[in-house]
């Protein structure tokens, strides 16, 4: 396992909620723990692939540490990605963004589009409120199930 591979791991981990995981390959141990605090990574690995192991730790331990600065949206309505794709504001560059924040919506409305394997996909609200923030870059890559937009409803 490489350190690409191994900073991927911590990511998913500590996406998933999952407060520990355990893999062993061959002569490869890691052991990923996480708590709200921090993420927390072991790993017993042959000699001469012991010194690249802190590098994760560290990169990881720099945002856990700002977590506790997130704000309350337990109010809102999240519009998450109902499939794999790139996430898009507009329909073309040259096209005003289909919303902005502090937009009143309406169930219907298009909110974005979303490019899966070269079909363009119009993602609608299913919500009617108010766009309180927009949590995706345009032509970023997005996942299933990912938050797009915070909707304060009506």
């Amino acid at each position: 396992m490489d350190i690409k591979q191994i900073q991927d791991l911590i990511r998913f981990v500590a996406k998933s909620g999952v407060n520990e995981v355990s893999i062993e390959q061959n002569e490869f141990k890691i052991t990923i723990k996480t708590n709200q605090a921090a993420t927390i990574v072991h790993a017993n690995v042959p000699a001469e692939t012991v010194a690249p192991a802190p590098q994760p730790v560290a990169q990881v331990a720099a945002p856990a540490a700002a977590a506790p600065a997130v704000e309350d949206t337990s109010k809102y309505i999240t519009v998450k990605a109902p499939m794999i794709g790139t996430f898009y504001r507009s329909s073309s560059p040259d096209k005003p963004l289909m919303v902005n924040v502090g937009d009143e919506i309406t169930t219907g409305t298009v909110l974005c589009i979303i490019e899966a394997m070269k079909l363009f996909n119009e993602i609608e609200s299913e919500v009617s409120g108010r766009i309180v923030k927009v949590l995706v870059d345009n032509a970023s890559p997005v996942e299933y199930d990912q938050p797009l937009f915070l909707v304060e409803p009506k």
